[in-house]
């Protein structure tokens, strides 16, 4: 006897309720199993939370796909197939405007008449997230039996449940009424920010996240300038017993020496010329919660000695002020300088450095993270298709080849920059508004040849003349200078370009400029 076609689907997911696997292969084998029982162009698995519904696995759509990130208020289809119970088939020619719209692979235009379907997830009676399912044969779905999908997907359900079961386990949390209140809690605030990526340095970097965040040890976050070492201190914070306290910040480079100890410490009334009205610190404000302490190499050596004080006592004075004040702060650190070469030539002190360094932790590059660079690059065409209101932004197949290829200086804030100026770019090219705009290479604008910090390494250095025999931090200052006057000129004096050039952030050239005597 031939078992059903729905039978035929349905075994292998239930065999994989039992088993271990990783979340991205369950997934992937659910939707498998979707299209082998309807064939269609497209699957996806989205999980709705708080007011978007993000990707976790596509089939037979775009890479970029899984970095979008779609608002249901901005997708009437996504929202429909939310507020119907059951399965929903739209109209062929639906006029609804549909999120994949252009995402399809092999089909890079309009899908103008092509055939919908949508299941919600439920689990234990609580919307969790939904199937959708898109056919370019707009006869596909026409003779599909909806009560099948609805079986599949209460399968699909029980196999969400499973994975979500094994993730509560992993992350030791017993009480899941606690968590679903968390959630439920976390959906009406504003949505944090969230590191995206499937690489295994990304995975890696997630795992010591996970590992570090949940205690209370000081963590030194380093990496190139953009690769998101303030996102890492969120997230290492939101993995912390402090989560519901506050994180503040503090970017050290931004600040002139003069301010830095008066908006680390706080100060009195009288304390400085300025000083009208006593003011807290940002120990202070970050009393029983996190201090993230950005660009901490940029500190003055000064300031350094009284930053280890309150890191070794918990005890911190005002500026003006003999009065102690007791603090109980984690401190999170980042820098993009190498503080160990730092502490080497006398800019950093050592017994900071070690008292920092507790749990060094590294944020990769773009570059090694392969195809990270299109998840990212998807995150941010949605967010610029919202901002300038397009019903789809894509990238061609040349675009996504040369983001692939680009050594990214700049990292995921290069990224992120030239994501937007290319949909300008793409937009303003167009005599009217399109309902696809589709970015290509050209709009892109890459440089042919960038040259990555890792390849600087690499190639050997001119030493100019004029530098030999001069003590090492002579010639350091010497060489600095002359560069950066060089790469300035190169810019017509535009110092956001020069920064740009050199990979350094800007208020970091400023203060090196101005300490060089080129400002």
């Amino acid at each position: 006897m031939t078992a059903s076609p729905l039978l035929t689907a349905l075994i292998p997911l239930v065999a994989d309720l039992s088993r271990e696997l990783p979340e991205a292969e369950r997934y992937r084998r659910l939707l498998l199993a979707l299209r082998q029982l309807l064939p269609c162009d497209a699957v996806a698995l989205l999980r709705l939370e708080g007011e978007v519904l993000v990707p976790l696995s596509v089939e037979g759509l775009s890479a970029d796909t899984l970095g979008r990130r779609f608002k249901v208020s901005e997708h009437p289809r996504l929202q429909a197939l939310l507020e119907r119970r059951g399965p929903t088939r739209f109209a062929t020619d639906c006029g609804l405007p549909d999120p994949y719209d252009g995402l399809v692979e092999g089909h890079r235009g309009h899908l103008e008449v092509h055939d919908c379907l949508g299941c919600p997830l439920y689990l234990q009676d609580t919307l969790w997230g939904l199937l959708t399912l898109d056919s370019l044969d707009p006869a596909s779905f026409g003779s599909v039996d909806l009560d099948t999908l609805e079986a599949f997907a209460s399968l699909a359900a029980a196999t969400v449940m499973a994975n979500e079961r094994i993730n509560r386990l992993l992350r030791r949390v017993e009480d899941e009424h606690q968590l679903a209140e968390v959630y439920k809690q976390a959906a009406g605030q504003h949505r944090p920010r969230e590191l995206i990526g499937q690489s295994p340095s990304h995975k890696h970097l997630q795992q010591e996240i996970a590992l570090v965040g949940d205690s209370e040890l000081t963590v030194l976050i380093s990496g190139e300038t953009g690769v998101g070492k303030e996102l890492v201190a969120e997230a290492l914070h939101a993995a912390s017993p402090r989560a519901t306290r506050p994180l503040i910040s503090l970017n050290c480079a931004a600040l002139p020496d003069t301010l830095v100890e008066s908006e680390l410490f706080g100060h009195v009334r009288g304390a400085f010329s300025g000083a009208i009205n006593q003011r807290s610190g940002k120990f202070e404000l970050a009393d029983g919660g996190t201090l993230f302490l950005d660009e901490v190499g940029e500190l003055p050596l000064a300031v350094q000695a009284k930053l280890l004080r309150v890191l070794q006592s918990g005890q911190l004075q005002r500026v003006g002020s003999d009065r102690e004040h007791r603090v109980d702060v984690r401190v999170l650190a980042a820098s993009n300088r190498d503080l160990a070469e730092e502490v080497r030539t006398g800019r950093f002190r050592a017994d900071l450095y070690h008292r920092l360094s507790v749990y060094p932790l590294r944020v990769p590059a773009l570059r090694e993270r392969g195809r990270d660079v299109l998840l990212l690059a998807g995150y941010f065409l949605e967010e610029n298709r919202a901002r300038l209101g397009l019903r789809s932004l894509r990238l061609s197949a040349d675009a996504q080849k040369a983001l692939l290829a680009h050594d990214w200086p700049g990292n995921v804030r290069e990224l992120e920059h030239l994501i937007g100026r290319a949909a300008l770019k793409a937009l303003s090219a167009c005599a009217e508004r399109p309902r696809i705009l589709s970015i290509d290479s050209q709009s892109l604008d890459l440089p042919d040849n960038v040259v990555s910090p890792a390849s600087a390494e690499q190639a050997p250095m001119h030493v100019p003349d004029a530098v030999v025999g001069m003590p090492l931090r002579d010639a350091l200052d010497a060489y600095q200078k002359q560069l950066i006057g060089e790469v300035l000129a190169r810019h017509q004096h535009k110092w956001a370009d020069t920064a740009r050039e050199l990979g350094i952030d800007r208020a970091n050239l400023s203060r090196l400029a101005k300490r060089l005597g080129l400002k």
